[in-house]
């Protein structure tokens, strides 16, 4: 049997009377990318710092690939990288000093050190920017170059803590593609982060984190099948429609509908949303009765869960 690439078992983190982390366990399997959720002061960074051997548990123990955080850190400190939420990097520096620096604290020198550089130049689209300071680069671009220094020395483990805090939409884009090529290349990722979007695209497990506890654990679709089926969402062209489509939709459970039926107000077309527990056939069979009394539509079509959904249930309920 493979050994995970981390196991965490009962993990307790307390600072006094404060209980950062509550027994939390979960596993990561190698060349896995595991997302882990939760809003501020769930214990994300907690459980990352414990696991970089940066703080030492209450109690518990956590293993990467197969050794003791505490009893063995030096051992982990070799297999792990880290990179925290804001770019530690030297903004006086360029971007391929800075990769220098990282490689000379990790022990590179000469020639190895700069073979290293050059295929990290070349992994993360730096050529254009290795020469310029860092204090010039936007943010993503600043994000891939400390991404890039956190693995100059090719680590089993990487360790995200909300890579993509702070950044624009373009940015965001651009630090994800370079983890779905890290994933690609089987470097185990943990990647903490309050962005569910970016758990639902990167992650192929999620652990849900609130106030120091596991709530939540599964692959984005096992949780989103938590909060129930898909629905079958119905936008129509005439807002004086409304009211005989909620008839024709007897026998369906209706989940949202203008209040009064008729879809009064600001809305230009009116939606309504039913279960869909047969998925595509329920809205075959919307589509059946829609065509069938004659009504337009803007829209219609399957939405599953999202994970913002789930999220929010499960917190709530916790809470």
């Amino acid at each position: 049997m493979t050994t995970p690439a981390i196991e965490v078992v009962d993990l307790v983190k307390n600072y006094g009377e404060v209980s950062a982390l509550k027994g939390i366990s979960l596993e990561v399997a190698r060349g896995e990318v595991l997302g882990l959720l939760g809003p501020n002061g769930s214990g994300k960074t907690t459980t990352v710092t414990l696991l970089s051997t940066l703080q030492r548990p209450s109690s518990g123990h956590a293993r990467i690939c197969g050794h003791d955080v505490v009893g063995e850190a030096a051992r982990v400190r070799e297999l792990v990288s880290l990179t925290g939420q804001y770019a530690s990097l030297d903004e006086g520096l360029t971007a391929v000093e800075n990769l220098a620096v990282f490689g000379r604290l990790t022990g590179l020198r000469g020639r190895e050190l700069k073979v290293r550089i050059d295929e990290l130049v070349e992994q993360f689209d730096l050529g254009a920017e290795r020469d310029r300071r860092v204090a010039t680069l936007s943010g993503g671009m600043r994000r891939r170059v400390d991404i890039a220094s956190a693995l100059v020395t090719r680590p089993e483990v990487l360790f995200l803590d909300e890579p993509t805090t702070g950044l624009d939409p373009r940015s965001r884009a651009s630090v994800w593609d370079t983890v779905a090529a890290l994933r690609a290349e089987g470097i185990t990722i943990l990647l903490t982060t309050q962005y569910l979007e970016e758990a639902d695209r990167l992650a192929d497990h999620i652990v849900m984190l609130n106030r120091g506890s596991v709530v939540a654990a599964g692959t984005p679709g096992q949780l989103k099948q938590q909060v129930g089926a898909a629905v079958c969402e119905v936008t129509l062209v005439e807002r004086g429609d409304t009211a005989r489509v909620i008839d024709l939709l007897d026998g369906l459970e209706l989940v949202e509908a203008p209040e009064d039926g008729t879809a009064s107000g600001a809305q230009a077309h009116p939606r309504l949303v039913v279960r869909a527990p047969d998925g595509m056939a329920t809205v075959a069979e919307v589509i059946a009765r829609l065509r069938g009394a004659g009504i337009d539509v803007v829209d219609i079509g399957l939405r599953q869960p999202s994970l913002d959904e789930v999220f929010l249930q499960l917190t709530e309920t916790a809470s």
